[in-house]
């Protein structure tokens, strides 16, 4: 399996990481030792919403042959929606079976297309945002539609990790690698 986390300039950092650590421990702690992993975006450096700075390891290479792409959330997200040549790029990602995404990272799977006709959520403040990209907003904290999957805001990365960690794994992977991390917040309802 691989996967494409797809980061960029004024993103949230732990709309990132709080998915990237759940799902790597699927590698580092033996589940699926086959599982592999880059970090996708359209420059080589990159610097969060509060002067964090990441590194990509693919820049601009179509997100085609990738199993999952996850992609973050944060401020950079409302002009990012705009941007042609980075929705352009997010599109190549169509033909991967799952598209993920955290807080507003919605909003840029919806101007890709990846939302029509599907239920979606954020963050609480981007609801509206996200209105006209989906058939409807859902008020929860994580979000299956087909081949398509939302997390609410920020923190609710953590929850889709370990959401994708039981979709490719199981429930019992699920709530060992929980446990690892010292996380005891289960969602059960996906209620926000």
């Amino acid at each position: 399996m691989q996967i494409a986390f797809v980061i960029f300039d004024q993103m949230t950092a732990l709309d990132f990481v709080g998915v990237y650590d759940p799902l790597t421990r699927l590698k580092t702690m033996n589940f699926m030792p086959e599982l592999r992993w880059d970090i996708c975006a359209r420059t080589r450096e990159l610097t969060d919403d509060r002067a964090l700075r990441f590194t990509a390891t693919k820049v601009d290479e179509p997100l085609t042959g990738y199993d999952a792409i996850v992609v973050a959330g944060g401020y950079g997200t409302r002009a990012l929606m705009h941007d042609a040549a980075f929705i352009a790029w997010l599109r190549t990602a169509a033909p991967c079976p799952l598209k993920t995404s955290v807080c507003t990272g919605s909003l840029l799977l919806g101007a890709a297309g990846f939302l029509a006709g599907r239920r979606a959520t954020t963050h609480p403040s981007a609801y509206r945002d996200l209105a006209p990209c989906c058939a409807s907003v859902t008020y929860e904290r994580i979000v299956a539609d087909g081949d398509v999957v939302t997390a609410g805001g920020v923190t609710a990365g953590i929850d889709l990790g370990l959401y994708l960690v039981e979709r490719f794994a199981g429930a019992e992977v699920r709530a060992l690698i929980a446990r690892q991390m010292d996380y005891p917040y289960a969602t059960t309802n996906n209620q926000i």
